[in-house]
């Protein structure tokens, strides 16, 4: 009982010491090591709690050799940090590539696959950006920390009240009725519209095959925007980090 007790303030002593040095390692290393988490951060991260995980849960480890390899850990990082900083080829190694999927307000879908993102995960990234509609978005861009991009269309952003003393929203709602070549009858039904209709509407924009249509939304004006699969009618601008 004894023993046991000893191996829980040991334990409760070295969370005591290893938290103020992971504090102070992590200020040492600065905000972009918690803020944006970039694939080496990443790892960093995780090394880190690797590191003290097993200092924490095994007493049997020797406490200061634990200390010494955060702190190298911290200065390696740093270093990283300042070369990546000093050669952009080191930095772009070390980085993944921001990726455009969404050019002229259709979704890139040879780009999603390369990023492993789905059609949700975009809708729902366009969403926490106040974007429910793609037609709305000039751009979007998967950034090297995961996060998405958004340029609105020109004419799809807000007026301010320094552009004309009015606050105007112009986003709007916009519905799948179209995901991977399937139809959402139950959609189109809402807007008291049926498959023959959303036919026509794509017919009359050249495209006669539902298995070609990656996405296509309908608004309440009942317009109907879609992307095709392997889109190549927008041109994608050439992006380098």
């Amino acid at each position: 009982m004894l023993e046991f007790l000893q191996e829980q303030l040991l334990i409760f002593g070295r969370i005591i010491t290893i938290l103020p040095l992971l504090l102070l390692m992590t200020l040492f290393m600065g905000k972009r090591a918690i803020g944006e988490l970039p694939i080496f951060d990443f790892l960093i991260i995780v090394i880190l709690g690797a590191i003290v995980g097993a200092d924490i849960a095994d007493p049997s480890i020797h406490h200061l050799p634990t200390a010494i390899a955060i702190v190298t850990v911290a200065i390696f990082q740093r270093l990283i940090a300042r070369w990546k900083i000093a050669n952009r080829k080191v930095g772009r190694l070390l980085t993944f590539e921001p990726t455009i999927v969404i050019q002229d307000g259709k979704f890139i879908d040879k780009h999603m696959k390369k990023e492993r993102y789905s059609m949700d995960n975009i809708l729902q990234m366009l969403r926490e950006k106040d974007v429910f509609d793609i037609n709305e978005v000039e751009t979007a861009i998967i950034e090297p920390n995961g996060a998405l991009s958004v340029l609105k269309k020109p004419e799809k952003n807000t007026v301010t009240r320094e552009d004309m003393n009015i606050q105007k929203p112009t986003s709007t709602l916009a519905l799948p009725v179209i995901m991977e070549g399937t139809v959402y009858r139950d959609v189109l039904a809402e807007f008291q519209l049926d498959e023959a209709w959303l036919r026509q509407q794509l017919a009359n924009h050249g495209v006669h095959e539902l298995h070609k249509v990656f996405f296509a939304s309908i608004n309440k004006q009942k317009e109907v925007h879609f992307s095709l699969k392997d889109e190549n009618s927008v041109a994608i601008p050439m992006l380098r980090h």
